[in-house]
């Protein structure tokens, strides 16, 4: 099976901390690969590619989320013996919740901090529209109605079919999640919205109980990819966060 990250080669002494960036729905990891250049040295951008994407294209595209987290927890876990951070927008944020849980239950160390941008709380998800396959003209709705896809796409009948499958089975892993209450990460949880996002502070505010380790909450003016307008100001958050001291990485005051 194709690693979720390409092997790091060359390199004498690991980075002072690796960042796992986990992509959104029908996305690839290439959405990240402009962030190594703009995030400090000391801080290596990984972003991870998932099945059915990339230069995983020729692997089926999962559909049960838990399942993907337990496979990438493997496949990562050869990267993750020092200091490391987990990042994800919308489907990558609960991806990465669910993979920092399966990195603890095989006996791996938790992450410096979890990231999660554009994602309602594990425990507030109302994706259950998408417990179905979507036809092609509803995952096309879907995806006018995000605005996350560039318009030339949908012109475009090859763009498009290679793209449906894959979210479709995106939505599914969102439609078919199954929350598990289980003890609170120790790890700080910092969580980003879009103050024109159909993510109501309230569903964002509940990652707080998700974690023993200190919570954030920011919001950006923008929609659901408000990430693209505002990249700048949330990679300065990134870096600010995780050059702090271990200790004082969940001490931030929320804002809003």
């Amino acid at each position: 099976m194709t690693s979720a990250t390409a092997p790091i080669l060359g390199r004498a002494a690991p980075p002072a901390m690796r960042l796992f960036c986990l992509p959104y729905s029908g996305a690839s990891a290439m959405i990240y690969a402009r962030w190594k250049r703009l995030l400090p040295s000391w801080l290596e951008v990984v972003p991870v590619e998932l099945p059915g994407r990339g230069r995983r294209m020729d692997e089926p595209p999962r559909t049960d989320l838990t399942a993907l987290a337990a496979e990438l927890a493997e496949e990562l876990a050869p990267q993750a013996q020092g200091p490391f951070a987990l990042f994800g927008h919308s489907l990558g944020g609960l991806l990465a919740f669910e993979l920092a849980h399966a990195l603890r239950g095989r006996g791996r160390e938790e992450p410096r901090a979890l990231f999660a941008s554009a994602a309602a709380a594990p425990s507030r998800r109302e994706d259950g529209r998408w417990a179905e396959p979507l036809d092609d003209d509803g995952l096309i709705a879907e995806m006018r109605r995000l605005s996350g896809t560039a318009e030339e796409v949908f012109g475009n009948r090859d763009l498009l079919e290679m793209a449906l499958p894959v979210l479709r089975a995106d939505f599914l892993m969102c439609g078919r999640y199954a929350y598990r209450p289980r003890p609170p990460l120790d790890c700080p949880i910092r969580v980003f919205g879009g103050t024109q996002d159909d993510i109501a502070a309230d569903r964002l505010q509940a990652w707080s109980v998700e974690t023993r380790g200190g919570f954030t909450l920011e919001m950006f003016d923008g929609d659901h990819f408000f990430l693209r307008a505002h990249e700048r100001p949330l990679l300065d958050r990134l870096a600010g966060c995780l050059s702090l001291p271990a200790e004082g990485l969940g001490g931030i005051a929320a804002t809003a």
